[in-house]
């Protein structure tokens, strides 16, 4: 009996170590017990909230089993061992916490010596479709397929969920991304998370149909939403708040990557993200780093929609695009640019010569309901720069108050008013953190 329980374990290679922490978000008179994840979970488990779980390597749920976490658990990667939490196609990650009691994802280093990269990031993997001829492969060492044909196929459900100092590199240039979605499914639910202080990107999205809201990033060292392999998904409330501390300096840093595939072939379905109402700041000159560049950055033959958002304090350009086939799409109504407010310290627009100019952008732009701004502060965001506090809420008087159109668009999105992530009132307060580095958990 004793070998057969001990080879149940094996199987299920999680392994349960005791120890002792305390949390701020703990009662007082509670010591919490350190509780270990690591190999395949292939049995359904719950993470309860009176212990800190570390993640020692790569932890997989495996198809068919669910790893559900409780409101207020806290999930810290190895620092000795490359760790990431990677749900496999058919298997479920349900993580919903509260504004009061969000599930943080975490390094497992002490207050005041975290950095970003010193754990990998959560990975979510489904059965929608991408534009690969074969089965992709995810990158990051995972060596783990997805994608396919459901595209209402449901990998769980995250909500007031914070992931922090990912982006561990598994090889030279394979990096896990804060939050990365290989070919989700439209049943699978994003609300309310944060990445911050990632190593790579925020978010990828490699093909799929998942849809999104209330997303931010905060201080990532390379793109912010980064879009791949024939992506179809919906977003509305996306925030990006660069440091101009913080960069990759090895790639350019933007608010928005996009390329249909990394070979920029007319493959289907096009990447296409269908966003509205997002925040993009940059770091508006405060670092002569050449990284930080542009605000949106769509290139390699992929299209899209972005409407009702704010692009601003981006130092080489903001909305860009970079090939043929992209602009020509935006010539032709196949991707839409609409009633955003825009701003770069260098050239606000950047369009291909070939296809349309930079003039040509910006009167199209204008034409389709954009303001273009010389200044960021006449936007007139509360504090969007004050990197260690910051506030995106529009100040009396701003033009983010106003002039949204939600025409024509889908029933998915909220109809506003106001330009932007965020209107009068804030619902970024309580639930996220612009301390990581200090919190103790």
């Amino acid at each position: 009996m004793q070998k057969k329980f001990l080879s149940m374990l094996a199987i299920a290679a999680v392994v349960v170590a005791t120890g002792c922490s305390k949390s701020d978000d703990e009662d007082e008179g509670t010591t919490p017990t350190n509780s270990v994840l690591q190999g395949n979970i292939s049995e359904s488990r719950t993470l309860t909230a009176d212990k800190k779980w570390t993640l020692k390597g790569y932890v997989y749920v495996t198809n068919g089993a669910t790893l559900t976490i409780e409101p207020g658990t806290v999930i810290v990667g190895d620092v000795d061992v490359k760790a990431a939490l990677c749900v496999e196609r058919g298997g479920k990650l349900i993580a919903e916490g509260t504004a009061a009691k969000p599930i943080v994802f975490t390094s497992g280093k002490p207050a005041g010596s975290r950095a970003p990269g010193d754990w990998g990031g959560i990975v979510l993997l489904g059965k929608a479709k991408t534009n690969r001829s074969a089965t992709p492969v995810i990158e990051g060492g995972l060596d783990r397929p997805y994608g396919g044909s459901d595209d209402a196929d449901n990998s769980g459900s995250l909500k007031y969920v914070r992931i922090e100092f990912a982006g561990i590199a598994a090889f030279a240039g394979s990096e896990i991304n804060g939050l990365t979605l290989g070919g989700v499914g439209s049943g699978t639910t994003l609300e309310n998370i944060q990445v911050s202080y990632g190593n790579d990107d925020g978010y990828e999205f490699f093909g799929g149909t998942v849809s999104g809201k209330r997303l931010v990033t905060y201080a990532c060292s390379d793109d912010d939403f980064d879009f791949d392999y024939g992506f179809t998904g919906k977003i509305q409330y996306g925030v990006v708040l660069k440091d101009p501390n913080t960069v990759d300096n090895g790639d350019d840093n933007n608010g928005i990557e996009c390329d249909n595939d990394g070979s920029a072939t007319t493959a289907t379905p096009f990447t296409r993200p269908n966003l509205s109402n997002f925040t993009f700041v940059g770091p508006n000159n405060a670092s002569n780093n050449v990284r930080h560049k542009y605000g949106n950055r769509f290139r390699r033959a992929s299209r899209f929609s972005l409407r009702n958002s704010i692009i601003m304090g981006y130092n080489a350009g903001g909305f860009v695009m970079e090939s043929d086939a992209t602009a020509q799409a935006y010539v032709d109504g196949n991707s839409l640019f609409k009633n955003n407010l825009v701003h770069a310290v260098v050239k606000p627009y950047v369009g291909v010569s070939a296809v349309i100019s930079d003039a040509d952008v910006k009167t199209k732009a204008e034409s389709e309901g954009c303001i273009t701004y010389t200044d960021a502060a006449d936007i007139k965001l509360t504090a969007p720069f004050a990197i260690s506090a910051p506030d995106i809420t529009p100040a009396t008087g701003s033009p983010a108050l106003a002039g949204a159109d939600f025409g024509g668009m889908d029933s998915f999105f909220e109809t506003t008013t106001f330009r932007g992530a965020v209107g009068t009132t804030n619902w970024m307060k309580d639930w996220t953190s612009f301390t990581p580095k200090t919190n103790n958990y």
